[in-house]
C-alpha cells in the first residue's frame, strides 16, 4: 500500500535529491537536505517510542530550525500539530489542547491553525495534508518558486502568511532563511543579501509601509537581488503599491488573496504598469472563484480547510458543497480578475450609506502627513454612526484634522469623509500585521 501524499514525502524526495543544498538558514545556523531530514527522522522516531498519546499536539511557534524539525517530525509521526503564539500561557495551551483532543477530526488532517479572531472568536482551523500540497503547487505554479531562490520568512510560523511559504521552498530544494519578525531592520537585509541566485520574501502590508517609510533607498539597493515579494493578511494601501513599484521596477510584486480557512486562492502581480488597486488577480492552479448574489466571495479547491475544529455548526454556516463562502466582499473583472471591495463585517453604515472602511484608509495613506491609519465606526446621534479615522501622523509632520479632511474630500464621497479624528501613537494590530478592528469596537461599547 502507498504511504498517503504529504508534504513531509516530498521533503523527503528532496533530501534524497538536493542532500548537499542548504534547507534552513537561521542566524549562523545552516542546515543541509540531508542534515535536516536526518533530524526530522530521529526526532519522529523518538515521538513513535516515547510521544504524547493524544492526536492533537500544541507547540508554540518560533523562527527557529529546531522548532521546524519538530513542526515536521510531529507529522511523519502521525501526530496533527497545532502551532499556537509564541507567548500562550500554559493554561491556555492545556485548555486548547484538551479541546482539540475531544474534537473529532477527519483522518487526513495535517494541522490546527489559529485565525487570529479580529472579526469574532478565534477558531481553530483543520488543515488537511491534501490542503498543504494544494497550496504549495499554487505558489509554485502562480509566483515563480525556483530551485535556486533564497526565501526569507520573516512572520509568525502558527500564520498561513509564512508558513505556507516554507513548503513550496522545501518540496524544491531551495532555501529558507528564518528572521524572527522585522523589527532589525539590518537583520531582513543581511537576509536579502543571502548568497543565493536570487532572493524573494512575504511582508505584510504594515511591514510594507515601515520599510517604505525609514528603509526605502536600502530597499532599492536590493532592486537587483529581489526575485519577488508577495503581501497579503491585510489591504495594502495603492500609495504604498506605486512606491514599491517605484523602488523595485523589475523585481514581481504579488497581492495575493489567502485566508485561513480558504488556503491560497489568487495572486496578481502589481509591478504590471497597471497597479491596480484592490486587485487580487486570477484563481490558481488549484483554486475556483466565484461571487454569491450577495456579493460575498466564494471559493473551492482542495486547499481549503477540512473544518473547525469541534464545531460542526460554525463549519455548516461557511462550507457548504464542497464550497467557502467568506465573509469578503469582492467582484470578477472581464479578465477573470478578483477585486476586493471590502469585509462584510467591516463595512459602516453612515445615514443609510454604506461605507468600506478600506477605500477610507486607501485615501488618506495616499497623504504624505500619515504614516498609519484606521477607519472605525463611532456612535452618532443623528446617523447613528459617524466614520472616525485614527491617525498616526508621519514622522515630522503636524496633524490637524481640517488639513487631512480636506484632503479627503478631493479624493472620496462626501458621506465617506470621516466626521471624527483622533491622533494617536499606533495602531493596533494583530499577531500577523492585520488591523485589530475588533478592539477598538469593543473600546466604542466601552465608551
Amino acid at each position: 500500500m502507498n504511504a498517503p501524499a504529504t508534504f513531509e514525502n516530498a521533503l523527503q524526495q528532496s533530501a534524497l535529491r538536493w542532500p548537499q543544498c542548504t534547507a534552513l538558514v537561521s542566524g549562523d545556523e545552516r542546515l543541509t537536505y540531508a542534515e535536516l531530514w536526518q533530524r526530522i527522522c530521529e526526532r519522529a522516531d523518538v515521538l513513535r517510542r516515547e510521544g504524547p498519546k493524544e492526536r492533537v499536539v500544541c507547540l508554540r511557534a518560533q523562527s527557529s530550525t529546531d522548532w521546524l524539525i519538530r513542526y515536521f517530525a510531529f507529522h511523519l509521526a502521525g501526530y496533527v500539530a497545532a502551532p499556537l503564539e509564541r507567548d500562550t500561557p500554559d493554561a491556555l495551551l492545556d485548555a486548547i489542547s484538551r479541546e482539540l483532543n475531544a474534537a473529532a477530526l477527519p483522518p487526513d488532517a495535517a494541522d490546527i491553525l489559529y485565525t487570529t479572531g479580529t472579526t469574532g472568536r478565534s477558531k481553530g482551523v483543520i488543515v488537511s495534508h491534501r490542503a498543504i500540497l494544494a497550496n504549495s503547487e499554487n505558489l509554485i505554479d502562480a509566483q515563480g518558486f525556483s530551485h535556486d531562490l533564497a526565501f526569507v520568512v520573516n512572520g509568525p510560523l502558527n500564520h498561513i502568511g509564512s508558513l505556507s511559504k516554507v513548503f513550496p521552498v522545501l518540496m524544491l530544494g531551495a532555501t529558507v532563511v528564518l528572521l524572527d519578525g522585522m523589527k532589525d531592520h539590518n537583520a531582513f537585509f543581511q537576509a536579502l543579501n543571502y548568497p543565493a541566485a536570487k532572493v524573494a520574501t512575504f511582508l505584510v502590508p504594515a511591514a510594507i509601509r515601515m520599510l517604505l517609510q525609514l528603509s526605502g533607498e536600502r530597499l532599492a539597493a536590493c532592486a537587483d537581488r529581489i526575485d519577488f515579494i508577495e503581501t497579503g493578511a491585510a489591504a495594502i494601501s495603492h500609495a504604498d503599491m506605486k512606491e514599491l513599484c517605484r523602488l523595485l521596477p523589475h523585481s514581481r510584486l504579488y497581492n495575493t488573496y489567502a485566508s485561513t480557512e480558504t488556503g491560497i486562492i489568487a495572486t496578481y502581480n502589481f509591478n504590471d504598469g497597471r497597479c491596480m488597486a484592490g486587485c487580487l488577480g486570477r484563481p490558481m492552479r488549484h483554486a475556483h472563484l466565484g461571487i454569491s448574489s450577495e456579493g460575498r466571495i466564494v471559493c473551492s479547491g482542495p486547499m481549503l480547510m477540512s473544518g473547525y475544529a469541534g464545531d460542526a455548526e460554525r463549519t455548516a454556516s461557511v462550507l457548504r458543497d464542497g464550497k467557502l463562502y467568506t465573509s469578503d466582499l469582492g467582484t470578477i473583472d472581464g479578465e477573470g480578475m478578483l477585486h476586493l471591495s471590502g469585509r462584510e463585517d467591516d463595512i459602516i453604515n453612515v445615514g443609510g450609506y454604506k461605507v468600506s472602511p478600506l477605500e477610507v484608509e486607501d485615501a488618506a495613506l495616499s497623504s504624505p502627513l500619515v504614516a498609519d491609519c484606521l477607519c472605525i465606526p463611532s456612535p452618532h446621534p443623528v446617523t447613528g454612526q459617524a466614520l472616525k479615522l485614527l491617525v498616526v501622523p508621519a514622522a515630522g509632520c503636524a496633524f490637524t484634522k481640517r488639513t487631512l479632511a480636506l484632503f479627503l474630500k478631493e479624493r472620496l464621497e462626501l458621506y465617506k469623509v470621516p466626521l471624527l479624528y483622533e491622533e494617536v501613537p499606533a495602531i493596533r494590530r494583530t499577531f500577523n500585521g492585520k488591523p485589530d478592528r475588533k478592539s477598538y469596537l469593543r473600546d466604542n461599547c466601552r465608551a
